[in-house]
């Protein structure tokens, strides 16, 4: 079972390059659910037609010119859940749901689009901080009734210096501080684990790239996009990759899609 996270900074104008990449892991096998971030258009908008053409179900939930997140998969999704329940929000950054896990069982799949916090200084950086700790309590709910759970987007933060190009220059700044990486441990805290780093990894691996400077070309990134597994679903992972291929498309997203083999 594959399962991948993806911000594909407008759905409307990367459309294509989904059904393609979707298309070559099909492949490998295919990906079984695939979380999409940074839909950047009203639930009218959403391109269910073409997903179901491709024979992917999906769930979504947009917003206008901001955010929005979606689940794409080869199965239905069931009990789904849109944002973090009894923490008001007027922002499209959660979404969830529970597919089959080809043993009889099931995962609970919960894709979010974390905030970026603008600067350690600003309001946006206090609502961040407190989303954090809403999703860390609704997420250990969660994990009462789902012991096979991942948690998976763009977390918008780094775990520490080996996802930074430039851990001098970016220390303390938004998506490296100490504040933000307390948020993230407190979620691994509750038994998740970065399943990224159960493995072996190339040197800078990183999941996003600036559009400026020739980031990409120069490898300036940080790994902002992680996937969190349950101790249950920490023995059946085989795998854990980010895929650059996408990034060097014509007017690629600035995110790379990663990936979990179970």
């Amino acid at each position: 079972m594959k399962i991948a996270t993806w911000n594909v900074n407008s759905l409307s104008v990367r459309l294509p390059q989904v059904l393609d990449w979707l298309a070559a892991q099909k492949a490998e096998g295919g990906v079984d659910v695939l979380a999409l971030q940074e839909l950047k258009l009203t639930d009218d908008k959403f391109p269910a037609a073409a997903l179901a053409e491709a024979g992917y179900q999906a769930q979504w939930f947009g917003q206008k010119t901001y955010n929005g997140v979606a689940l794409i998969s080869s199965t239905s999704g069931q009990d789904v859940v849109k944002n973090i329940p009894g923490f008001a929000d007027d922002m499209s950054r959660v979404i969830a749901a529970t597919y089959p896990d080809g043993q009889g069982g099931d995962i609970r799949v919960i894709g979010a689009y974390f905030p970026n916090g603008q600067a350690p200084d600003s309001d946006k950086f206090v609502y961040k901080m407190r989303w954090l700790d809403a999703l860390r309590e609704w997420v250990a709910s969660e994990m009462q009734k789902h012991p096979n759970l991942v948690l998976l987007g763009d977390y918008n933060i780094t775990f520490d210096e080996l996802d930074m190009w430039d851990p001098v220059g970016l220390k303390d700044t938004i998506h490296c501080t100490v504040a933000e990486r307390e948020k993230l441990q407190a979620l691994i805290d509750l038994g998740l684990t970065d399943s990224f780093r159960l493995f072996e990894q190339p040197e800078k691996s990183y999941s996003w790239w600036d559009y400026r400077e020739f980031a990409f070309r120069r490898n300036r990134g940080l790994r902002i996009d992680h996937i969190l597994i349950s101790q249950a679903l920490k023995a059946r992972a085989t795998a854990c990759v980010i895929d650059r291929l996408p990034r060097k498309n014509e007017r690629p997203s600035d995110h790379a899609p990663v990936v979990i083999t179970l």
